[in-house]
């Protein structure tokens, strides 16, 4: 897809700043990870989103508009307070996953999917960009047995009520979720996460519902949960 179009349509979602411009490394990834995108589509259901227009302004655009709110300068800290690593739960066709990546290279991304096709789509494009420490798991998040990380992200999931605790699970103390989410969802969303302290939701750039809702969860030291977020029984 030609670069100048990329930047025309992602300008609402990243504005104009100089210090959060596109590389032309990045417009590469974004125009591979579209290429092969389409490419696979054609045998299996990635996105229902055909057009590459749409394609930009809907997975790209929503996804570095959560990109730009979680690492500003494009950077992640690996001192106190760390925020290099990143875990995206029903990464699906990659997103917010790989869009995060492509705006903050360092971070060590951790894309989770249950869908044994649509995870091998994920290593392949992973192989494809010119990114390094991007992790594949094809299982449950629920059955993701690693240690919680500083961000996790949660976008268009089914069965909501089910799958945020298990990302809200997957927060280190301190660290963030952020979810791609309706204005609806919002409520239900802090009901099911009483351990996080929520910022004001974002609007997201040409929806008229579809917001950024990020919160940081407190400090554990009470009883300690499973990974499910439930106290262990006796």
């Amino acid at each position: 897809m030609n670069p100048a179009r990329i930047v025309e349509l992602l300008e609402p979602f990243l504005g104009t700043a100089d210090d959060q411009r596109l590389t032309a490394n990045d417009l590469q990834n974004i125009s591979t990870h579209i290429d092969l995108l389409l490419h696979w589509n054609a045998r299996i259901n990635l996105t229902a989103i055909r057009h590459e227009d749409e394609i930009v302004t809907r997975h790209f655009g929503e996804s570095l508009f959560a990109a730009r709110h979680l690492f500003p300068d494009r950077q992640c800290r690996r001192e106190p307070p760390r925020s290099c690593s990143l875990i995206d739960i029903g990464s699906g066709a990659g997103f917010p996953g790989l869009p995060i990546k492509i705006w903050a290279p360092a971070l060590d991304l951790t894309l989770i999917e249950s869908n044994q096709k649509k995870a091998t789509f994920l290593r392949e494009i992973s192989r494809q960009l010119t990114l390094t420490d991007i992790n594949v798991f094809s299982g449950r998040a629920e059955d993701f047995s690693n240690p919680p990380v500083e961000t996790v992200t949660l976008r268009a999931v089914e069965r909501f009520d089910s799958a945020l605790p298990v990302a809200a699970s997957l927060v280190a103390p301190e660290g963030r979720l952020a979810l791609l989410i309706s204005q609806a969802q919002l409520t239900r969303a802090h009901q099911l996460t009483p351990n996080f302290k929520w910022n004001a939701p974002m609007p997201i750039p040409h929806s008229a519902s579809r917001i950024l809702a990020i919160a940081f969860k407190n400090h554990e030291q009470d009883v300690p949960k499973d990974h499910r977020g439930r106290e262990p029984r006796e």
